[in-house]
């Protein structure tokens, strides 16, 4: 039997979602943390980023010879700003099909985008590397009597609080892992777990203490 080296530039192209619309689901958002960020040539300014996840029910593929059919999945990074410009004001406008007041504006709980459907228009485009990617166009609401499928994977948050979970960071993709860890919020949170536990190292231990009875 043939065992046939191929050259070092011969990679496999991963399937794109087709462009188009398709229903689809929220079910993770990952908190990123606040980064610094530039624009038109202006001074860096922090900004705070998450990337929302949807899953495409419709787009059903099988990742691995072993694993069951799952849907295909796309995110989309936004600055978390409800700002009336701001990308993710206009997505979430169009995706609920009206607009925030300002009272709304203040203060909106993303976390209750997770399990909610919408329909994506999926634009394909050429990156500047020069390979073609599937990109998140806009995102509307479902149109009414439109049969929306059950939701496939579990909903997930990450977030640098009570959602905050280290081995799941480290597990998580590489592109995705880097943003995550080079964000001010990381480097905050993983330095007070390592004072608790160096305090825990500290902390005398009582069994191994003199047992007699002070009376």
């Amino acid at each position: 039997m043939s065992i046939i080296a191929k050259s070092s530039g011969e990679t496999l192209k991963k399937e794109l979602i087709p462009a188009g619309s398709h229903i689809a689901r929220c079910y993770q958002m990952i908190d990123l943390g606040t980064h610094e960020e530039s624009f038109e040539g202006n001074a860096p300014k922090p900004k705070r980023k998450v990337s929302l996840t949807f899953e495409f029910p419709t787009e059903m593929r099988q990742f691995g010879e072993d694993n069951p059919m799952q849907p295909m999945a796309k995110s989309k990074i936004y600055t978390l700003s409800m700002h009336p410009k701001s990308n993710m004001r206009t997505d979430l406008e169009s995706w609920r099909g009206k607009g925030f007041s300002d009272e709304e504006a203040k203060a909106f709980d993303i976390t209750k985008l997770l399990g909610i459907p919408c329909m994506i228009s999926i634009v394909h485009a050429k990156g500047k590397d020069g390979n073609m990617y599937a990109n998140i166009g806009s995102i509307s609401g479902v149109p009414k009597g439109m049969n929306i499928p059950k939701q496939i994977n579990a909903s997930f948050e990450f977030n640098f609080n009570d959602r905050f979970d280290i081995e799941w960071v480290e597990e998580c993709p590489g592109w995705l892992k880097e943003i995550i860890k080079s964000s001010d919020e990381y480097k905050e949170r993983t330095g007070q777990l390592m004072a608790k536990e160096e305090e825990k190292k500290q902390a005398p231990d009582y069994n191994e203490q003199n047992n007699d009875l002070p009376f």
